[in-house]
């Protein structure tokens, strides 16, 4: 198990990539911070201010930076990516220009429907599946991994062997019937975001400054994108993830976006989806903490019913 560690870039190998890629060197470095990925903040030597991402290869970042090239020329409130992918040493790194303004809450606060009718609007506007290489495998956040008979994916932030950690019986009840119901989707996939939260999402009043971490693009039904959105969107280490009636009401001001009711099986799929990442997220805090901090038994339980096949 390798799980994904940031990493440090040696500040002459950043400023030789720059002029490279850029064709400026890096002046100074305003922001280093990052979670699956070591982010920059560079001012090159031309005074353009630019935002440089260093992390390991893997092959679904091709797609995942075409998801967002696509996006931006779409008109889709992303920042400009500058260069897709280009080595630095043993790593790949691609660069885009600084957006750093915007509010992590619109004016309305924790309100589901800025947030339902901004990822409404991102997939109308994400190319097919079909127009862009895989992005497989997804963040194990976001799906139970196909290809594995365990319950629990490998987390990508920690050296943790999640099936063979103890914990609470429900949380692994929990993963269980969602990785059940997300299986027998047979709904059509579609082009997203897997992490659409207020950490990569800023606002000016009510209006989508920029979305960021094109990293986590995602293929996947509609009704598991807009769940895993609606069970995570309002998170902050103020404000705790999205409660039931939250995720509910996410899921109502998205169908009215899109124009379209989702089926009763599709509702439950979206239920599953949400259920699906706070399980995980639950099962790494027991395991790493001894408890889990962000689902409760009673809150698991009514997800689950939520996510039962009508």
């Amino acid at each position: 198990m390798k799980p994904h560690r940031r990493v440090r870039v040696d500040p002459t190998d950043l400023d030789r990539w720059c002029r490279t890629h850029l064709g400026a060197g890096a002046r100074r470095v305003l922001f280093s911070h990052g979670y699956l990925s070591t982010v920059l903040g560079v001012e090159l030597t031309d005074g353009a201010r630019v935002v440089v991402k260093v992390r390991p290869r893997r092959d679904r970042l091709v797609g995942c930076a075409l998801v967002h090239r696509l996006l931006f020329e779409r008109g889709f409130p992303c920042p400009e990516l500058l260069v897709d992918l280009a080595s630095i040493d043993d790593l790949v790194a691609s660069a885009e220009m600084m957006v750093a303004e915007g509010d992590p809450y619109p004016r309305s606060g924790r309100s589901p429907a800025p947030f339902a009718q901004a990822l409404a609007r991102l997939v109308a506007l994400a190319p097919l599946p079909r127009e862009i290489r895989s992005l497989d495998p997804p963040p194990p956040w976001t799906a139970p991994d196909r290809n594995r008979s365990e319950l629990w994916p490998d987390p990508e932030d920690r050296d943790l062997d999640l099936n063979s950690a103890r914990g609470p019986a429900w949380i692994d009840a929990a993963g269980t019937d969602a990785r059940a119901r997300l299986a027998a989707s047979t709904s059509s996939i579609v082009v997203g975001h897997g992490d659409f939260y207020t950490g990569n999402v800023r606002w000016s009043g009510e209006d989508l400054a920029v979305v960021w971490d094109w990293d986590s693009a995602i293929a996947a039904s509609e009704p598991a994108i807009a769940g895993l959105a609606a069970a995570i969107y309002p998170t902050t280490q103020a404000g705790g993830a999205a409660t039931i009636d939250e995720s509910s009401a996410f899921l109502d001001a998205y169908e009215r976006a899109r124009g379209r009711r989702f089926s009763d099986e599709e509702r439950a799929e979206a239920w599953a989806s949400g259920l699906w990442t706070r399980a995980f997220e639950a099962k790494k805090e027991a395991a790493t903490f001894g408890a889990p901090t962000s689902l409760t038994e009673a809150e698991a339980d009514e997800r689950r019913r939520r996510a039962a096949s009508p």
